[in-house]
């Protein structure tokens, strides 16, 4: 972490001409298990890694918002006053997509004092891992201490999630933001998406001799682009059918009932949704009681769910569970909205590079690219550095 923030301190001055006035990070997160659950109004398991996106920030003395980054050339510049969805895009918009939902949530952008951002990231982006949501929680905290605004963490989080819906164009639920604004050492944060409360639920993975791997197949995939809509679409149309508010409001037992009443594709979507939720609680109750070496199965018949019923895996993540599973995982699973990114698999500690080594060999069998391939361990969420 020193390297990064001292490189985002230095470029910042370089870009500006003069020295930040704070520096700021969040971190990515991995979902443990509840995949596309979150804007099912359901339960997701997530946590914040120790991959963290930085920022230093300045104060202007007009009304501009100027945002440079280590991915892109350009340094993207708008007056406050003409921050709107329909005039961002590219990389800026979930700087810049921000600064505009802090003023839908309240904040009066008339008021305050204009910025210049610099932003890196060590978070890999395209892997499932939400650098996207990395960004825009450093930037939230960010603003929200130097404008003083007082915004509690959970509002933060529907501040990043509305830049992410209406600037970025990504229909995502709150479970990104959440996981990198609530995060603690060594926790998952229990989320319930409709409520919105969340509760920190202790892992044990360092007590348990377990290491969370995660495997970026290189496959990339984009929230914006059809897949995701479409499943969203299909979750939604389920739920008009069945009569509810959304498929949260669903359990097991209602599944048969759906059955007789969907199309078998939108049956399928429906029937991984219900029973993802019923994994993530039997998850946090696992965790609870027994610990995480219980928790493999669970993970185990999320990735199935995910492969054959929202069918939102791809040749590569398989490969790479499968591989994981036959070679000593406690369990794997795809993580992330699918269609490419990662797969995580829990591990004991002593087997983490048997594992890496057969899924090296795995993937050079079946020709397709290496992946990377690291471990992860629950930090904590956005702060000032």
């Amino acid at each position: 972490m020193t390297d990064i923030r001292d490189d985002v301190a230095a470029t910042f001055s370089e870009l500006y001409g003069y020295a930040p006035a704070g520096l700021w990070s969040a971190p990515g997160r991995v979902n443990l298990i509840g995949e596309h659950t979150d804007y099912n109004e359901g339960f997701v398991l997530p946590f914040a890694i120790n991959r963290r996106t930085v920022l230093a920030l300045g104060l202007r003395d007009d009304s501009r918002i100027r945002v440079g980054s280590a991915f892109a050339d350009e340094i993207a510049e708008i007056d406050l006053a003409e921050l709107s969805p329909e005039r961002l895009s590219g990389w800026s918009a979930y700087p810049l997509g921000v600064a505009w939902a802090l003023g839908e949530h309240g904040a009066d952008l008339a008021a305050v004092p204009g910025v210049d951002i610099y932003i890196e990231s060590a978070v890999p982006v395209g892997a499932g891992l939400s650098s996207s949501a990395a960004i825009e929680s450093a930037v939230a905290v960010a603003l929200n201490d130097v404008w003083q605004l007082g915004f509690d963490r959970p509002t933060l989080a529907r501040v990043g999630q509305l830049a992410e819906n209406k600037a970025v164009g990504a229909p995502t639920g709150i479970m990104d933001q959440s996981a990198s604004l609530l995060g603690q050492q060594d926790a998952a944060v229990f989320l319930d998406c409709r409520s919105l409360e969340a509760q920190v639920v202790p892992l044990g993975f360092d007590e348990a001799g377990l290491q969370l791997l995660i495997i970026d197949t290189g496959v990339s995939h984009s929230h914006a682009t059809g897949g995701y809509a479409a499943r969203r679409a299909s979750c939604e149309r389920g739920a008009a059918v069945l009569g509810v508010a959304a498929l949260r409001d669903l359990t097991v037992d209602d599944l048969p009932r759906a059955q007789q009443l969907l199309d078998d594709e939108t049956f399928r979507r429906v029937r991984h949704v219900v029973t993802e939720d019923q994994r993530v609680l039997d998850t946090v109750r696992a965790l609870r009681d027994e610990g995480p070496t219980a928790i493999g199965e669970l993970l185990d018949a999320s990735h199935r769910s995910m492969r054959d019923d929202f069918e939102i895996s791809v040749p590569e993540l398989d490969l790479a569970v499968e591989t994981a599973q036959a070679n000593g995982a406690v369990g794997a699973r795809m993580t992330g909205g699918g269609f490419g990114g990662a797969a995580i698999a829990l591990v004991p500690a002593s087997g983490v590079s048997r594992i890496q080594v057969a899924i090296d060999g795995a993937f050079a069998e079946h020709g397709f690219a290496q992946p990377t391939m690291f471990v992860v361990t629950a930090s904590t969420g956005a702060t000032r550095e």
